[in-house]
């Protein structure tokens, strides 16, 4: 009896130990395009090496907005069920006629990624982008599961000089005047890595070394203010003259080149309120290559934090066995004026707007490549999302394209996999709501996902439901209560992955079939009832848009339907 237990007790550090660590990476307002393994030209060497040595998925679905994403990253569940709905608003817990699917704040009635992964023994850390809850912190990152925490609990900020309620935060404690973690002045992207790294490096010495960790790394790169730091800047300047036309003809042609799009599939048009790149003035057309130069140098820099990151886990003998996932929170964006604005080389001291520069919706047209629209909706371009995992004990490298599809959802259910967790049906006191994603292990593999239910998201009224080689797409098909039928579109995906032939007058019978599905989703996961149009959960407090702006963007998005 006691040899058997003597067992027992020596087998549990080797059983921790077998646990692999997770690093989640999360960008922020990337396009499908911009990372040189899916067709982009700006210098991604070690995001590269990853999708090499791993495994590339060609469609991996989010929720087509950056808090909607994090909340289902998180929780495995639609974003409404956990009181997202729509974008993070302090005050929507006290407003009695918003609806809980819309209070803008993570609820009870789910538990999070280090919340699971805690109860399986493994420590859980966190620096980035929170961007789930207001002013209670009760719902911030240490109060949710994680063990340390550094960032900024709000949206959007200046990547040099963070202020107001866009600060940063160290665990609970504000930090309103960080200091650089590197050799130039303070950067946020640089400030989150490195944060991150102390993070692993105090771990792999502390006396929780044999324990596994999760790490979530949640850059707000490259979301406006495009700010960039000197070194990068440099770099990119006068590279994106040839214009945003010829940038997305050598970005398709690499994506065919490289598999991931297939040949039979055409590059969507440029977008109908993009003017052509040769008809602008030459003066307009340096300050817009500006702009776009400007958002490569983050995504740049970016990429060197990351490569920073993978030395550090090679550094303390961590990398092996760690799966490393890497994703954006939705399509490119193209919010604000439809050329961009503000100056990136100047726009960027103390003072300056922390939402601004842009680069506007002529260059996220190309961000977007091959694919129609972008954040806010539900079509390729705002809800694709490029996807690579890592593990050398786990996925050989050299593996061509996954092209079945996957969501967001499905990371919860990964971690518990891998974690050997078992999901709670409670959570101190609260019915916790069972999660609807799969495993993506099989993945790894080179094995079917096995999914039996078609992928669902809603937001802003943009909606789809993908089953197997189908999606059935809408712009506006939400009322108040139900749906405009003639809204949606359906797309065999195998054969029109960009989304250009609509066959929902050809195939009545599918978009009522497919329809009926979305409808029972949407009740199951609250996406009904809305806020009424009078008083809409406020969006511009915590990164989100104002209500002027999306009214502008919704007639945009009209004009070019």
């Amino acid at each position: 009896m006691k040899a058997a237990l003597l067992l027992t007790l020596l087998a549990a550090p080797l059983m921790a130990a077998d646990k692999p660590n997770i690093v989640l990476i999360m960008v922020d307002d990337m396009g499908y395009s911009d990372i040189s393994p899916y067709g982009g030209e700006i210098d991604t060497p070690n995001i590269a090496a990853l999708a090499k040595n791993g495994l590339r998925f060609t469609q991996f679905y989010n929720n087509a907005r950056c808090c909607p994403t994090r909340a289902s990253l998180l929780t495995g569940l639609a974003p409404h069920e956990v009181g997202i709905g729509h974008m993070t608003e302090e005050e929507g817990a006290g407003n009695k006629d918003v609806p809980p699917a819309y209070v803008g704040n993570i609820n009870d009635s789910c538990v999070t990624l280090a919340q699971v992964a805690k109860s399986a023994g493994y420590s859980t850390f966190m620096a980035g982008k929170w961007h789930l809850a207001g002013k209670d912190q009760g719902d911030w990152p240490l109060q949710r599961g994680f063990d340390r925490y550094y960032g900024c609990i709000a949206g959007a900020t200046h990547f040099f000089f963070p202020e107001g309620p866009r600060i940063m935060y160290d665990g609970n404690t504000p930090d309103p005047h960080p200091k650089s973690t590197t050799d130039r002045p303070f950067y946020t992207t640089d400030s989150f890595a490195d944060h991150a790294r102390q993070f692993i490096d105090e771990h792999s010495a502390g006396a929780d070394k044999d324990k596994p960790f999760l790490l979530y790394l949640a850059f707000t790169a490259p979301h406006w203010p495009h700010q960039a730091p000197d070194q990068e800047l440099a770099k990119y300047k006068g590279k994106y003259t040839m214009g945003w036309d010829n940038l997305r003809e050598q970005r398709f042609a690499r994506q065919r080149g490289s598999g991931l799009i297939p040949a039979a599939w055409q590059m969507s048009p440029r977008d109908p309120e993009v003017p052509a790149w040769d008809t602008i003035e030459k003066e307009q057309q340096e300050v817009s290559a500006g702009r776009m130069s400007a958002y490569a140098a983050m995504i740049d820099r970016v990429d060197q934090k990351v490569g920073d990151l993978v030395a550090t886990l090679k550094k303390n003998g961590k990398f092996d066995n760690t799966l490393i996932l890497f994703l954006s929170d939705n399509g490119a964006c193209a919010e604000g004026p439809l050329m961009g604005e503000g100056d990136p080389e100047k726009d960027r001291g103390p003072g300056t707007k922390w939402d601004s520069p842009r680069y506007g919706k002529v260059w996220a047209n190309a961000s977007a490549t091959p694919y129609r629209l972008y954040k806010h909706f539900a079509h390729e371009g705002g809800s694709n999302t490029p996807f690579i995992a890592h593990w050398p004990a786990r996925i050989k490298a050299g593996r061509d394209w996954y092209r079945e599809p996957a969501q967001i959802i499905d990371i919860m259910a990964t971690v518990i996999d891998l974690s050997g967790a078992t999901y709670p049906k409670e959570f101190k006191g609260h019915p916790v709501l069972p999660i609807g994603g799969v495993p993506l292990t099989p993945a790894f593999d080179g094995k079917p996902l096995g999914r039996k239910q078609p992928l669902f998201i809603e937001h802003e009224n943009n909606a789809f439901i993908r089953d197997g080689e189908w999606k059935l797409v809408g712009r506006g098909v939400s009322m108040p209560r139900g749906l405009q039928k003639d809204k949606w579109q359906l797309y065999h995906m195998s054969e029109d992955g960009t989304e250009l032939k609509d066959l929902a007058k050809d195939m009545p019978d599918k978009v009522k079939a497919m329809s009926d599905q979305w409808e029972a989703w949407a009740e199951h996961a609250h996406v009904y009832p809305k806020p009424r149009p009078n008083n809409p959960p406020p969006a511009g407090k915590q990164g989100g848009q104002g209500k002027q702006q999306q009214n502008q963007e919704k007639e945009a998005a009209e004009k070019s339907e």
